[in-house]
């Protein structure tokens, strides 16, 4: 299995349960999660919540990840679309076929745009999809999985996305523990 960090990226705007659950659920899967910051160490969320960061996106060295994380929301997304240093770190992320993960808007606005999406199933927000037919966007699907992409609808499916995510990195049985401690489906 593949070592390096989870990386977690926020930008102004963010939705934060995107964000909170992935980084809740990779941690009590034993992974190391890092949160990292477009441009700051202090991010707001489009509910006003703040988050201090780990550290800032530009200080991530792509060879030490295993994944990367996008939450979606707006103006989050497009805020992450515009960091030169996210874009630089889906691309590196995804040629080494390391983890990228995106939810909500961020799959058609950040991922679709690099390239990343290009040949493969994925979902995003209900209306977001893009109009490039070498992308599968699945409607009605909560989470979808395709190779080294993982891929979810919105805020409701966040739990979905972050046990696939666990799922691609830990396997089936370090998910189903984690389901089990965390009361999960009762």
């Amino acid at each position: 299995m593949k070592e390096g960090k989870v990386v977690v990226v926020l930008a102004n705007g963010f939705e934060e349960i995107e964000a909170i659950t992935p980084i809740d659920v990779l941690r009590r899967a034993g992974l190391d999660v890092i949160v990292a910051g477009v441009g700051s160490l202090d991010i707001t969320g489009a509910h006003c919540m703040a988050m201090h960061c780990d550290c800032e996106v530009s200080s991530v060295l792509a060879c030490d990840v295993r994944a990367v994380v996008l939450p979606g929301g707006m103006p989050g997304a497009l805020n992450l679309h515009e960091s030169e240093a996210v874009r630089s770190l889906i691309v590196s992320t995804s040629k080494a076929d390391s983890l990228v993960c995106a939810i909500c808007a961020s799959p058609a606005v950040v991922l679709a745009p690099l390239g990343v999406l290009a040949g493969r199933k994925a979902v995003c927000y209900p209306g977001m999809e893009t109009g490039d037919k070498d992308i599968g966007f699945e409607k009605g699907a909560s989470c979808v999985r395709d190779g080294n992409v993982v891929t979810a609808a919105g805020p409701g499916c966040a739990f979905d996305f972050a046990f696939e995510i666990a799922r691609a990195l830990c396997g089936d049985e370090v998910v189903n523990g984690l389901k089990e401690s965390m009361v999960w489906g009762r």
